[in-house]
């Protein structure tokens, strides 16, 4: 049981050492595009929510 623990381990070692993580100007580059583009979802969502509420109470 151990031994095949450190062979996960030994496993997990060397798949960690391939990644290739993304640097600081990346990482937040990216969360800036992650952002503006929630922003964008929410103001959409917000502008149809409330078209289609205001047409639902117009109609009925």
């Amino acid at each position: 049981m151990i031994t095949r623990i450190k062979e996960f381990l030994k496993g997990v070692e060397y798949e960690m050492k391939k990644i290739s993580w993304p640097t600081v100007a990346e990482l937040r580059g990216s969360t800036n595009v992650v952002l503006v583009l929630s922003l964008i979802l929410v103001i959409f969502l917000f502008v149809v929510d409330f078209g289609l509420s205001r047409m639902f109470s117009f109609i009925l």
